[in-house]
Formats: structure tokens, sequence, C-alpha cells
């Protein structure tokens, strides 16, 4: 696997395009904000990205460019963090999706990166029964197999952040971007009650809450291997 930043955008021709034929296209969205000493500002959006070539790779897709800001507000207290409001990531979403309309696709991927943008639930919600079909990948669902299937230890509510998850999908796919110090970099802080409210700082100094010493390539490679097979439901649905 490449470790070139340009293989996280896409580098199709409009004959390429018109060629495909695609019905559905994916719209990779991040955030750029802390993970941590040992993973890049960028990391949700290089998952994304990265989740977003994989699927490429097994199926006929378009291929969008990533949306690299988005709702970051509870990670405001680390350096570096930067958002977008809710409602701008609304707009920017269905702005996309109307562009995608006029051009023929009437079926829009979202590849969330970042489990704070709560908002896409609401764009995709409004979709529903319209002929401008829209889904929100990954579901928990399709993280918990991709977990299960990777042999994830941690579970999901404890490897919030920045943990053994996010870190074996950087140390498979981009394994440059990772910085020493992921081996002893464990946080955990289950009770996170007040989250919206105080920011995350309020539970861990570090920024990460999770178990990143636990990551490996390994995991990270079936990890992906999983999500490209769950995304195969999704598409059967969108182009029914």
């Amino acid at each position: 696997m490449t470790d070139s930043m340009t293989y996280l955008l896409p580098t199709g021709t409009t004959v390429d395009e018109r060629n495909r034929k695609a019905t559905v296209a994916l719209l990779p969205i991040g955030s750029f904000e802390q993970h941590g000493p040992f993973l890049p500002l960028a990391t949700d959006t290089i998952v994304a990205c990265t989740i977003v070539q994989e699927i490429a790779a097994a199926h006929s897709v378009g291929q969008l460019p990533p949306v690299t800001i988005s709702c970051s507000h509870e990670h405001a207290a680390w350096p570096g963090t930067v958002s977008i409001s809710a409602s701008t990531l609304y707009s920017i979403v269905r702005d996309v999706a109307d562009s995608l309309y006029r051009s023929g696709i009437t079926n829009l991927v979202l590849i969330n990166g970042h489990g704070g943008n709560y908002v896409l639930g609401n764009v995709v919600q409004e979709a529903s029964n319209s002929n401008r079909r829209m889904a929100l990948f990954p579901g928990v669902q399709d993280w918990d197999a991709a977990e299960a299937a990777a042999g994830i230890q941690t579970s999901a509510d404890s490897d919030m952040h920045a943990g053994e998850l996010e870190t074996s999908i950087l140390l498979h796919a981009h394994p440059k971007l990772v910085k020493p110090g992921y081996e002893s970099g464990d946080q955990l802080a289950d009770d996170r009650k007040h989250l919206l409210t105080l920011g995350l700082d309020a539970y861990t100094e570090s920024g990460i809450v999770g178990r990143p010493s636990l990551a490996s390539p390994s995991k990270g490679k079936e990890v992906l291997a999983s999500l490209v097979e769950s995304f195969g439901e999704y598409l059967s649905i969108l182009d029914s």
C-alpha cells in the first residue's frame, strides 16, 4: 500500500468518469483535529479516504475529494484543531448531492471518518424515500463486524479516539504517518457522560481515549477488508 498522500485524492479524468458510468458516488468526510502526539491532525480524513480507495478497488463507484474540516468542537482545547459548524457541513453535503444529481448521479454515500459529525445522519434521513438516495457508511454494525474480524481487543466505547482501531488502520495503510509513542499511549476514559458539554480535555490530558499499544498493521488490513465486504450491501440497496 502506497504512502503517498496523493493516494488520498481521486485522480481520474472526465473521460475516465464518463467511461465508468458510476451510479453511486462516495464522499469521504474527515476532520482536522488532534489525535494525540503520534497521529496526524488529518487522521479522520485519511481513514475516510483510505476506506473510499479500498471500496473503489472492488466496486465501480465515483470518487469525490474529501471534506477535510468538520465538527470537531469537543477537541478545541488542543492546538491545530479546526472546526466548521454543523449547519455548514450540512450545507456542503447538500450542495454536493445537488451537483451530483444535476450530472445524473442520484446516489451518494457519505464515508464518515469522524464520530462527531452527528448532522450527517440527519442529512441522510431527510433524503430517505426520495429520488436522491443517500447512505452513511460505515455504520455502527459495520464497524463492529470489522473490529471482530480484525481481532480488535478494545471495545468500541473504550477505543473512542486515537486508539487501537485508528492506529491499526494507519499502521497498515500509511505507516510513515504514525510517530513513535503509540506503543505507550494508552489512556482509558470510559465515563465521558458530559463530553459534549465539557469537551474531551475534561477526560484525557493526552487527547487519547483507547489502547493504541494493541494496534498492528494486520488488524488495520482486516478492518478495511471487512468494511469493503460490508459495503456491498449498501451498494445493492442504492442500485435497486
